[in-house]
């Protein structure tokens, strides 16, 4: 099964997974999305959510050093699929790297 084959039921994924982080959910239906129209929403979104929760945690002082961890993470993830929606497209003719 290939990757896009593997999320193609993101909604009911993400509905059946354990998040530990209110903030997780945006973050993993970014993750899971296929669309690329609706992609740079979904970081949008995940990106918010996890800042309003940062903003939380600097003023109250709670949380624990495993949700920091997951935080850092996904932010990792959220820059790096930023990155890849903003290259092109990639085609996949099947053809050849060297035709002759």
């Amino acid at each position: 099964m290939g990757f896009a084959e593997s999320k193609s039921n993101s909604v009911g994924v993400v509905a059946s997974m354990n998040v530990d982080y209110e903030w997780q959910r945006p973050y993993v239906e970014a993750v899971l999305e296929t669309d690329r129209t609706k992609l740079p929403q979904r970081i949008e979104q995940a990106h918010a959510s996890i800042q309003a929760r940062i903003d939380e945690l600097s003023r109250d002082h709670q949380g624990t050093p495993e949700e920091r961890r997951a935080i850092d993470f996904a932010l990792n993830c959220l820059m790096l699929l930023s990155k890849e929606i903003a290259m092109p497209n990639p085609q996949f003719s099947g053809a050849s790297a060297n035709p002759e």
